[in-house]
């Protein structure tokens, strides 16, 4: 599939009013510029770096961004409890998700929980929430988004899904600053969702697009190792797998198909 414009608008026009933005050339991370700038900041607001020399994936795992890959994070001030906060994982993935699908025939992507995109079976995008706050407040959260463009990085058997890059599958990359752009479209429509009807809207729409939804797929976590028939999601975000042994509700995991 060819790169298509965004739109005859230009990128000012197009970019969400009441959302500010910052560019960068070279930072370690997004996330620690995140979390250095965000009591100075009034705004929700976009970090994007051209390059990311010390990125990091879930259980402080490397993430490795390659030259000319996407690497951003958003950062605002949330309403709610934690549990709330930690719900916009799901809008990420969803804004994340239609992103992609701009430019991949959408038949080809998918959602993996927590929190990944797929692109033939394959990881293009992975999500990383973190947040700052006491006593049950959470005074920012911090979203922040990898995405394969050009490059990925070598298969890692420990890994559950082998990495792979939109050029990789054969589709031409997009230009950083436009992908960031229709993001940032996309994720303030999930948050007009998420204000307007709750979780349960928000779920929906990933489960549409949930990879094995309703195949058996496997679970590991610290604590156990689960393969049961994907369910659902529930209310909290929980991965739900029917096994013999009946339900297991599981709050983190690694999942494997």
């Amino acid at each position: 599939m060819q790169r298509r414009p965004l739109s005859t608008e230009t990128p000012e026009a197009l970019w969400p009013e009441g959302t500010d933005r910052i560019l960068l050339d070279r930072v370690e991370s997004t996330m620690e510029e995140a979390a250095r700038l965000a009591p100075e900041l009034h705004r929700p607001t976009w970090i994007m770096a051209r390059r990311q020399t010390g990125g990091r994936g879930r259980q402080g795992r490397k993430w490795t961004t390659g030259a000319g890959n996407f690497a951003a994070t958003y950062v605002m001030r949330p309403e709610g409890p934690p549990g709330t906060a930690a719900l916009r994982s799901f809008l990420a993935a969803n804004a994340l998700f239609e992103t992609l699908a701009f430019w991949v025939d959408r038949t080809r992507l998918a959602v993996k929980w927590p929190n990944d995109v797929l692109l033939n079976d394959g990881k293009v995008a992975g999500i990383l929430l973190e947040a700052s706050g006491q006593g049950g407040h959470v005074d920012w959260l911090s979203i922040g988004i990898g995405v394969n463009l050009v490059s990925s990085p070598a298969a890692d058997p420990d890994r559950p899904i082998v990495p792979v890059s939109l050029r990789s599958e054969g589709i031409t990359p997009p230009e950083r600053e436009d992908f960031l752009t229709l993001l940032a479209v996309n994720y303030a429509t999930e948050e007009r969702i998420f204000a307007d009807f709750g979780f349960p809207q928000i779920r929906e729409t990933w489960l549409e697009n949930a990879a094995r939804l309703g195949e058996t797929i496997t679970a590991r976590s610290l604590k156990e190792t689960v393969s049961g028939k994907f369910e659902t999601v529930d209310e909290a975000g929980r991965l739900i797998l029917s096994t013999a042994s009946g339900r297991h509700v599981i709050a983190a995991a690694d999942v494997y198909f």
